[in-house]
């Protein structure tokens, strides 16, 4: 099966198709002719996966899916949330969203966080949600060369090692992300058989 993951974001791509393997096919947005950045005004994870998937759809018709990724944090009442990519402003620049985070919880002991995944499949007319969460703890700084985004400063429960920090394989194993992917590829399967 091939689809599309409405992103153009090489990274998420990687990892995506790492945590699947070959049962699916994932192309991104430059596979299609897609270079404009997609919609995301929604003020919910799942309401701008929608909406990124519905954009995908219907322009281009194409069967596809989107995700939205958000690092909430305990002390800061659930921030960045939907606003993860461009915490410390549109640039979304990863060192500043860190450095942000960092200074605000400066401390603080209570560290707690969880990331979290909805993907939104746009499948034959319709919409299917599909979410992954992993808990864990906000670094004191940014350990290991590893990952994207916020991996250097989260910890996942049950391990010290940041996500930067972790071999690849075990991050697309217990990642948010791979246990929204994890439900997605079950729903796919089914619908094979």
């Amino acid at each position: 099966m091939r689809i599309v993951f409405a992103t153009n974001n090489l990274h998420k791509i990687q990892e995506i198709n790492a945590i699947l393997g070959t049962a699916i096919q994932i192309v991104g947005l430059r596979d299609i002719g897609c270079s404009e950045a997609l919609p995301e005004t929604q003020d919910t994870l799942s309401g701008n996966a929608l909406q990124k998937a519905r954009y995908v759809a219907e322009y281009y018709g194409v069967d596809c899916f989107s995700e939205d990724t958000g690092l909430e944090i305990e002390a800061l009442h659930g921030a960045p949330g939907v606003d993860t990519a461009h915490y410390a402003g549109p640039a979304r620049d990863p060192q500043a969203n860190m450095q942000l985070v960092l200074r605000q919880l400066q401390g603080n002991v209570h560290r707690a966080a969880q990331f979290r995944t909805v993907i939104a499949l746009y499948l034959q007319g319709k919409e299917h949600l599909f979410e992954g969460v992993v808990r864990g703890q906000i670094a004191v700084a940014p350990r290991g060369q590893g990952g994207f985004g916020y991996d250097p400063i989260f910890i996942p429960e049950g391990y010290t090692q940041t996500f930067s920090e972790l071999p690849a394989d075990v991050k697309n194993r217990i990642s948010h992300r791979a246990k929204a992917a994890q439900a997605l590829t079950v729903f796919l399967s089914e619908l094979k058989n």
